[in-house]
């Protein structure tokens, strides 16, 4: 690793490939994230997510490509790698049967810190975290929002440069997600990098940048703002109807709907022209549905995310 200049890149990817026999779970990636940015990696389950993260934090040697973290290279530095990253995933181990504090000041101790930095870092992450007045409570007792609290201070209670968070708020209820999102924000404010994967498309609207994967594949990459601008093929109508899951099998009889998901209790359907919205109301109301409110809407990353995942399925199968 070379010292001096600035660095201007925490992360940096090139045809990052991973195959396991036969499958190939990463295909030929390449990224950047730069010094404290939140960089978030979205695709569904299986896409490649976890295993990128795998490889840039030294648990798996890449098949093919090379990447380099806080620029030490992912396959001769990996020890170096360990040392100055946060690591969390979904699967967190914490000690069940110890308290909140011990959980913390156990995972301390493993970083290295000496007694008195140790106690400082606890109690400043207690604080921080809303876990002051469950530091006596036994882990196995927390709910998931406070557990997934817990894990992320014992990753990060080491101050590293990057941290990395693999799933972080899967099975967690809207408001401790919320919780959590603040903690992660703080955290980019002071300079930390964050890379983070999610599956939970309202999460990307906090990522400066992000790139979207599906079948090992990154299909686009940018700021939610340019993915949303460039990558929408099409215009997405908003409808509102008396019986929405029904009416989704409608919609896709309609030759101007391209794809149509349920949005809250609203449809979101894809559509080449604006000027489609009359024909498919009066289509839906052929069908025996009423039709309360169609209009043209901004895309949400949902609605981009969908339609690129589809028409990445139709160009691989």
């Amino acid at each position: 690793m070379s010292s001096g200049a600035a660095m201007e890149y925490s992360v940096q990817a090139t045809g990052l490939t991973k195959r396991f026999g036969n499958f190939t779970a990463v295909d030929h990636i390449s990224f950047e994230i730069r010094p404290g940015e939140i960089w978030g990696f979205l695709g569904p389950n299986g896409a490649g997510k976890s295993t990128t993260i795998r490889m840039l934090c030294g648990i798996q040697d890449p098949s093919e490509g090379s990447a380099t973290v806080l620029g030490y290279d992912v396959r001769r530095d990996p020890e170096a790698i360990k040392a100055r990253i946060g690591y969390m995933s979904q699967r967190f181990s914490l000690w069940g049967d110890l308290t909140v504090r011990e959980n913390l000041e156990f995972y301390a101790g493993v970083y290295g810190l000496d007694a008195s930095t140790n106690r400082q870092q606890v109690d400043k992450w207690l604080e921080r975290s809303g876990l002051t007045d469950r530091q006596h409570g036994v882990a196995a007792t927390l709910s998931v929002g406070f557990r997934q609290r817990l894990a992320l201070g014992c990753a990060v209670l080491h101050r590293p440069q990057m941290v990395f968070l693999d799933e972080p708020t899967a099975g967690v209820d809207p408001v401790s997600r919320r919780q959590f999102w603040d903690l992660i924000d703080r955290f980019a404010e002071e300079g930390t990098t964050i890379m983070v994967t999610t599956h939970y498309m309202d999460e990307a609207e906090h990522c400066d940048r992000l790139a979207f994967i599906a079948g090992g594949r990154i299909i686009t990459q940018g700021t939610p703002a340019q993915i949303k601008r460039e990558q929408m093929p099409g215009i997405v109508l908003e409808i509102r109807t008396d019986r929405p899951v029904e009416a989704l099998a409608a919609l896709y009889q309609h030759p101007a709907v391209r794809e149509a998901a349920l949005y809250g209790v609203a449809i979101h359907a894809v559509v080449d022209r604006q000027e489609s919205a009359p024909s498919v109301a009066a289509s839906l109301q052929d069908h025996g549905f009423a039709v309360l409110g169609i209009e043209p809407i901004p895309p949400t990353l949902e609605d981009v995310f969908v339609a690129l995942a589809e028409s990445n399925q139709g160009a691989t199968a």
